[in-house]
């Protein structure tokens, strides 16, 4: 303070800098945001990343292709097969082949079980994040039968490895696993836990579909039309359509700001062309509007999934090439002969040789567009892989899209990028 005259002063006011993460909750742990603040009006956001680093694309360049597609299952590790898809598309495309049919409907299916599983659980956290508790324990009830149909078919709840080149590794089970009978349950208890596990897993997901829109619909009783929801989400990160473009948005953040683009539907992959959907587009580009976008692509996913069962139903064969060269051969028949035990031998030690090439492959993620650009120099590995993440971005936008906001917004703007660190940091 310095004074100017008798009686009077000058005050000098500064803007002060905080920290916003990697300890709080809203950050993921490893997200430090350096806020510049004016009062709790922010000025400007320097997000630093690199917290999770694990050096993905340069671990995928030391080992052959095939012993990667676990490593994309933890990129983004809410949207586990969404990511191996993508890598396994580029290798089909370098090798030339193609899958199935019967293995683009199951892909299909399951990209879809997986946008269901990430829009419930950025809903649930993002809810949490701004003070709706209830949702997160609703949305958290209906990804555990999610969890279940990823388990059939892989044995395990998240990082599935379950797509491979040339189709899946193997075909939906006839049988779903069921709970047991315990001194802590009742037999009515059992009964519940185990409704609609009778028959194969397609009639568990075919019940799960069933019921779920109703599910959606208390989870838009609590949040939709809530004043306090409204007052936390409605104008707050506002994008134009134009804006949205030229950041490199992709998937909700693009669509909320009113842009009907899906890849899904503009540049059709596994089966997409075959089934209807319809893209849920925003009006205001606010936080409300990327709720609301989500909320309905929930909708259109089961709509997906419902028309890949009813032909899954029908429709039996293959899930894979019978080429031993990309794909190993049969347990059965290689413990029998002697050129499949070789094949065997040869692809779990060297893998298979690639022809020289590049390739861009990319899906359509429950947080926009994941893309693998894979280049080939003819050897058992990728001379250069590189990921293009969907959230990243997104979060290079969120110093302009939290200018002018106060600090309690800035979870709200977090949230509503549903942002997952392992994919941004690779």
């Amino acid at each position: 303070m310095s004074g100017s005259g008798e009686g009077s002063a000058i005050h000098e006011i500064r803007n002060f800098t905080m920290n916003f993460g990697p300890q709080h909750p809203a950050a993921h742990g490893v997200l430090r945001l350096i806020l510049e603040m004016d009062g709790e009006v922010i000025v400007k956001a320097d997000p630093h990343v690199g917290l999770l680093h694990r050096g993905t694309e340069k671990l995928a360049e030391s080992k052959p292709y095939s012993q990667s597609i676990g490593y994309m299952d933890r990129l983004d590790y809410v949207s586990m097969m969404c990511n191996e898809h993508a890598y396994v598309m580029a290798i089909e495309q370098l090798l030339g082949i193609t899958p199935p049919v019967r293995a683009l409907y199951i892909r299909t299916m399951f990209d879809e079980i997986t946008r269901l599983l990430n829009h419930l659980m950025w809903l649930g956290a993002h809810g949490l994040d701004i003070g709706a508790l209830t949702v997160f324990l609703y949305c958290f009830r209906w990804r555990e039968d999610l969890m279940d149909m990823y388990e059939a078919v892989s044995g395990t709840r998240m990082h599935a490895t379950y797509y491979r080149p040339g189709g899946v590794h193997r075909d939906l089970p006839e049988t779903m696993p069921r709970h047991q009978p315990s001194r802590f349950r009742s037999k009515k208890d059992l009964e519940r836990l185990n409704q609609g596990r009778e028959g194969s897993l397609l009639d568990f997901v075919g019940h799960f579909a069933e019921r779920f829109p109703a599910g959606l619909d208390e989870i838009e009783v609590l949040l939709t039309d809530n004043r306090i929801w409204k007052q936390r989400t409605v104008n707050i990160g506002v994008v134009s359509p134009e804006r949205a473009i030229a950041l490199g948005f992709s998937g909700p953040m693009l669509r909320g700001s009113g842009v009907a683009w899906d890849l899904r539907k503009k540049q059709p992959y596994a089966v997409y062309d075959r089934v209807e959907f319809d893209i849920p587009v925003g009006v205001n580009g606010d936080c409300y509007d990327r709720y609301l976008v989500r909320v309905a692509e929930m909708r259109q996913s089961v709509h997906i999934i419902r028309q890949c069962i009813d032909w899954l139903r029908v429709n039996p064969g293959p899930v894979g090439l019978e080429n031993s060269k990309v794909r190993p051969p049969r347990r059965e028949v290689m413990k029998r002969d002697m050129e499949s035990l070789i094949h065997h031998f040869k692809l779990f030690t060297e893998g298979y040789c690639v022809p020289e090439g590049e390739t861009y492959a990319a899906v359509e993620a429950p947080k926009g567009e994941l893309g693998v650009y894979l280049v080939s120099d003819g050897a058992n590995k990728p001379y250069r892989m590189k990921v293009r993440a969907p959230g990243f971005p997104h979060l290079a936008a969120l110093d302009e899209m939290v200018r002018g906001h106060m600090l309690p917004d800035v979870v709200a703007m977090i949230g509503t990028q549903d942002i997952v660190f392992g994919e941004i940091d690779r």
